[in-house]
């Protein structure tokens, strides 16, 4: 059976590590590519790590059940707090299991095992053979997520972020967990270029924009959770069918603080990073996954030249739409 992928070896500066060649990935097949019929353009190519070449088609054709829930981010966009946020909330405020249970296990890295060059496990599979109901996060872009997503049409949480934060961030960890030993204007120029993994990065955005009246969506920011989590969290218990009571929330607040998830074992990927680090060079340098957590960190680490080409790649790219990044 022929691919619905088209699959192009492309030449980079920020081959790392942990993801030593990419490729472009365009997707040809429209069924139920859920934009065709909202009259959308053809998706873009996507850039992924060569690796994923031999998943594209069995990630294409995951099966989906109605009961699972999605959390879908592009990198560096507050993935670890919605996903142990909506974990609480669909499990009606578990904390035990979720101390108990490392966050990654309660709540699946779909495609980790496909893009990393030195992780040996099929993480995809492991995702299919999950007990039910599956939390699922992936960073794929729209294109290359499971095709019965937009049929079965589980509960899917996006969240975006002001891409001259996701910046800084995703520089940080391209470096110390990827291994990335290029310099810091080559990575900042491969995202103004939209050719860092996962790209294109505001498309990935605004492709989930058009579906937020969908009922099985819930759109996010990362700055309004950062700005008041407390007042976002009844909107997603009333997207999850959950009610809790003021203190219960308040709680729940406290729980997800930056202070608390960074100290959390469960929540701070602390194992991951070491074991990233070592297996890409990176071994007894120090680096913490949950490093900040604010908004606004790009006026500390961009240069004012920078700030300038980010603003006005942003302009060119959310142009004709009413979508606009919450900073």
């Amino acid at each position: 059976m022929a691919s619905a992928f088209t699959i192009t070896d492309i030449e980079t500066d920020l081959a790392c590590p942990g993801a030593s060649s990419f490729v472009q990935i365009q997707l040809n097949d429209l069924t139920d590519y859920p934009l065709a019929s909202a009259g959308g353009s053809t998706p873009p190519a996507a850039i992924v790590p060569a690796k994923f070449r031999n998943y594209a088609d069995q990630v294409r054709d995951f099966r989906v059940y109605d009961d699972d829930v999605w959390i879908v981010t592009y990198p560096k966009c507050g993935t670890t707090l919605t996903q142990e946020m909506v974990w609480l909330i669909a499990h009606d405020l578990d904390y035990q299991t979720a101390r108990d249970v490392n966050l990654n296990t309660r709540s699946h890295f779909l495609e980790i095992g496909a893009i990393a060059d030195k992780i040996p496990v099929d993480t995809v599979t492991v995702a299919a053979s999950m007990k039910r109901p599956r939390h699922i996060k992936s960073h794929l872009p729209m294109a290359l997520l499971p095709r019965q997503l937009w049929t079965v049409k589980p509960r899917i949480v996006y969240v975006a972020r002001n891409p001259k934060d996701v910046a800084v961030s995703y520089l940080h960890h391209y470096r110390m967990i990827m291994g990335y030993r290029g310099t810091k204007e080559a990575f900042l120029d491969g995202l103004l270029e939209d050719r860092v993994m996962f790209c294109p990065q505001i498309r990935h955005a605004l492709d989930f924009w058009t579906l937020k009246e969908e009922p099985n969506v819930l759109f996010l920011t990362y700055e309004s959770m950062k700005r008041d989590l407390r007042s976002i969290l009844p909107k997603v218990c009333t997207f999850f069918g959950k009610s809790f009571t003021d203190d219960q929330l308040d709680a729940l607040t406290m729980h997800l603080s930056f202070d608390e998830m960074k100290k959390n074992p469960s929540t701070n990927n602390d194992q991951m990073v070491r074991s990233a680090m070592k297996m890409n060079g990176r071994k007894g340098e120090q680096f913490e996954f949950m490093r900040k957590g604010i908004v606004g960190d790009f006026r500390n680490e961009l240069s004012e030249e920078y700030i300038e080409k980010f603003d006005r790649f942003i302009e060119q790219q959310l142009a004709g739409s009413d979508f606009k990044y919450d900073l």
